[in-house]
């Protein structure tokens, strides 16, 4: 069995040769034995206990806790406890920094390429990247609220082809109109506009914005705020009545 003296277990745990003195002179970690000369020799127990030791360290219990827990009749439970604790801190914060990387990332994309930029330039693009995943999500929700309106299209088309009977088309014309007035109301209370001239964030009149040119990110719409006609950023309005 490996034997370790003082120099070389506080290597293996990267810490000072004064830290395991002063935690043996503490009781908390005392070498297995002495050697002739009276040199501190430790164990590879020892040398698992010193790296639980760290730990516990690290996750800032003081001397006396640690010594209380390493005195307990099963101290691996409690140890146990703090590691999946520790574990969950960790990941929880790994987490948060991934969605900091991915805004940074999303908004270095968004500056690439523009020679000059604003401080109000950089507070829209981050309204917008926070916006995203809920108009995703409103998006997605049209879709699929969309597929049955779809499914019953072709089931009368079909049907009015091969049986002559065309009623349940003129059923399909009624529910569409239906849904495509609901799922408008629901869309246009559900999304704001930025303006790109003075940064001013409002919700056009529904029949303008209905009948107004766009693409998948953007409206063509008249700002309220400084009268400016262009196109206006889509982003998340939040659900207002």
């Amino acid at each position: 069995m490996s034997k370790y003296t003082t120099g070389e277990l506080a290597k293996l745990c990267n810490i000072t040769v004064r830290t395991v003195q002063y935690y043996d002179s503490r009781g908390i970690l005392v070498p297995s034995e002495l050697s002739e000369g009276g040199r501190r020799l430790y164990s590879e127990d020892d040398l698992n206990r010193m790296k639980v030791i760290c730990f516990l360290r690290e996750l800032d219990l003081p001397i006396n806790a640690i010594s209380q827990i390493l005195q307990e009749e099963h101290p691996e439970k409690v140890i146990s406890l703090l590691i999946e604790n520790q574990e969950k801190e960790l990941s929880d914060e790994v987490s948060e920094k991934q969605g900091k990387l991915d805004r940074l990332r999303e908004l270095k994309k968004g500056l690439k390429g523009k020679e000059s930029f604003s401080l109000e330039s950089i507070g829209d693009m981050a309204v917008i990247m926070d916006s995203k995943k809920k108009l995703r999500k409103m998006h997605w929700t049209m879709v699929l609220t969309g597929l049955p309106v779809t499914a019953l299209q072709w089931f009368s088309i079909i049907f009015w082809i091969v049986r002559g009977i065309w009623w349940p088309f003129v059923i399909w014309v009624i529910v569409a109109a239906s849904w495509g007035i609901l799922i408008s109301r629901y869309y246009f209370r559900h999304v704001k506009y930025i303006c790109p001239e003075c940064h001013e964030i409002f919700k056009p009149k529904l029949k303008e914005a209905f009948f107004a040119n766009h693409t998948p990110t953007a409206r063509k719409l008249t700002c309220t705020g400084c009268g400016h006609k262009g196109f206006c950023v889509e982003i998340w309005g939040g659900d207002e009545r």
